[in-house]
């Protein structure tokens, strides 16, 4: 059986791991692969790796650095197909989707190699009597990145390609349930160039988080998960002193005016609430509806397509949706489900009992709709992280505007109308970090930032973008006088620019 281990200083290695957890093969229950789980002597061999490596990196100018993604931008381009493979084996998403979430991670590496002039700091000539003032950025040492399952080429490379680029050095613990591409993407940037232990990926659970959040070593956190886990990394990241960043989970709602092009919005909810089996922070698990004509016209075009959605395995090019990640992910969604019907939520289309045959023990579940969904039962309170859309149904705009602001949620939201007032109003007034206007999932491009609002996120940069330079420099700034403006004698009062 195929052992997935840690990459530490250039080389993969189980290095002193006594544990391994089974990786599966979502469409089939089967096993496919063991990855090995770190001990405290493997995370200090990858802390003391990285800290070795990170301060001749940091010496390294910027366009040079910068020459290195230039190589890995074109190593991922040509292996891509093979890591979507291998992403899609261990997480069950299809392959053009597996493509899509390397692809979104590429634009990010793509975006770095402008770092030379994103890591340029300010100056002022003459600040004051023969005073010059600059300041620089710099790295803040040795960061981590924790990353969740449902984005195991994408999220990685959000956060090591800024981290690495800012002259950091940069360990990485993905999930353990799909762990093998991120070991992939480490291989690929020593092949590009970059120095061993500049990039680590050490592998593991709880134990291995905790070590990192509590590392001294380590300088930088930044994570992606579920919101009481962002919550913990973040308290406990801050208490060790570290600089953190910690994005959690969502419940994303799109209106849909009663002037919006209902095909359109079906197409998008399609793709929004059933795409990657509903297993991403962005989907749109809530339909809102404006008015009863509009929701039973948006009902209407739901459900033929639901019908035709082809679910199958990662194999089938054909196929549209996927297995969910785990066993345990399919029972909760499967009782979440049963809840909302215990609850009063019409269900519209139901995805219980699907099985296909030759993968009846695959963690699948078909595309499941609710109508008549209230905001007091828990398939709309809980994340479901499923293919389950809800319909709530609001009698007006600003009732549908409400709904989505008073979630305590705000990664990303959309509205699906012809009217400009009406989108240019949502836009400016919901309180929700992304927004998309007849765009379903307004995830935004690399050299903007992605982060959301209220319970989604926990601290004050997001992933990406010109933040995630901010977030993994740290700013000096130098107040310089040269001997032919230093006046005779001492200064006492405290100094102010004249």
């Amino acid at each position: 059986m195929r052992t997935i281990g840690h990459f530490i200083d250039g080389v993969e290695t189980t290095g002193n791991s006594a544990e391994y957890q089974d990786v599966f093969n979502p469409a089939t229950g089967e096993v496919q692969a063991r990855v090995a789980l770190a001990t405290q002597a493997d995370l200090d061999a990858t802390v003391a790796s990285a800290l070795a490596a990170q301060p001749a990196w940091a010496a390294t100018n910027p366009q040079r650095r910068a020459r290195v993604f230039f190589n890995f931008v074109a190593l991922l381009n040509r292996d891509i197909d093979a890591l979507a493979e291998l992403l899609s084996a261990e997480h069950g998403k299809t392959f053009d989707d597996a493509k899509g979430d390397i692809m979104r991670g590429l634009e990010v590496a793509e975006f770095v190699t402008g770092g030379p002039h994103l890591l340029k700091g300010e100056f002022t000539e003459g600040a004051g009597p023969g005073i010059d003032m600059y300041s620089m950025r710099q790295p803040v040492g040795v960061g981590a990145g924790i990353t969740p399952f449902n984005f195991p080429a994408m999220i990685p490379l959000w956060m090591l390609a800024p981290a690495i680029m800012a002259g950091n050095a940069f360990i990485l613990k993905p999930s353990e349930r799909d762990p093998s591409v991120p070991v992939k993407l480490a291989e690929l940037m020593l092949e590009a160039g970059l120095p061993k232990g500049v990039l680590n990926v050490v592998q593991g659970g709880k134990p291995t988080v905790d070590g990192i959040l509590a590392h001294e070593g380590i300088d930088a956190v930044s994570f992606v998960g579920s919101t009481p886990i962002a919550r913990y990394v973040y308290a406990t990241a801050a208490a060790h002193g570290k600089r953190v960043q910690a994005f959690g989970g969502a419940k994303n709602h799109m209106i849909i005016m009663p002037d919006a092009d209902m095909e359109k919005a079906a197409d998008a909810l399609m793709g929004a609430g059933y795409g990657a089996a509903g297993e991403r922070c962005m989907a749109v698990s809530v339909a809102v509806p404006v008015g009863d004509a509009t929701a039973d016209k948006i009902i209407a075009a739901l459900r033929p397509r639901i019908e035709k959605l082809k679910v199958g395995p990662a194999t089938d090019r054909a196929t549209e949706m996927g297995p969910l990640i785990t066993a345990a992910a399919k029972e909760r969604v499967l009782g979440l489900i049963d809840k909302g019907v215990e609850q009063g939520a019409i269900l519209a289309v139901d995805g219980r009992g699907l099985s296909l045959q030759g993968y009846e023990n695959g963690y699948f579940v078909g595309a499941t709709l609710f109508d008549h969904v209230t905001a007091d039962m828990d398939i709309y309170k809980e994340e479901i992280f499923g293919p389950v859309l809800s319909v709530v149904r609001a009698k007006t705009y600003d009732e549908a505007l409400k709904l989505t602001m008073d979630n305590p949620y705000g990664n990303g939201t959309a509205i699906f109308t012809r009217d400009g007032d009406a989108a240019r109003d949502f836009a400016t007034r919901v309180n929700v970090g992304m927004v998309g206007i007849n765009v379903p999932v307004p995830v935004p491009v690399a050299y903007h930032s992605f982060g959301g609002w209220k319970a989604s996120s926990f601290g004050d940069l997001n992933q990406y973008g010109t933040d995630s330079i901010r977030f993994w420099t740290r700013v000096k700034t130098v107040t310089a006088r040269w001997p032919l403006g230093i006046k005779d004698g001492a200064e006492f009062q405290f100094p102010v620019m004249k």
